[in-house]
């Protein structure tokens, strides 16, 4: 075998390696791919931790507000602004708060 012959067989077995590599990297499953569907996988997998976690806490404000009273009624004053009979509610104002100093 001549150097010309040995040029020839490197060239074409470097040139089908290449593709191949080329191929792997780049194929409709290749090493891109698997890499992006991982970093897909991945976010899918962060987004079921956080909505279970919500899920959770969802789960526990139905439970308190099934079975806790207290819990009713802090809600109840936060949100709806109700009192209790004969309670007073003082309410000031901020911009006056500053003006008094």
């Amino acid at each position: 075998m001549n150097k010309k012959d040995a040029l020839k067989i490197s060239l074409i077995t470097l040139l089908f390696l290449g593709l191949i590599i080329t191929w792997l990297a780049f194929g409709k499953r290749g090493f891109i791919h698997l890499y992006r569907m991982e970093k897909e996988r991945q976010a899918y997998l962060e987004k079921i931790q956080r909505l279970e976690e919500n899920n959770r806490k969802l789960v526990e404000e139905i439970r308190r507000l099934q079975n806790d009273k207290e819990y009713i009624e802090n809600i109840a004053r936060k949100e709806l602004g109700l009192i209790k009979d004969n309670e007073i509610i003082f309410r000031f104002d901020k911009e006056q708060e500053k003006g008094e100093d």
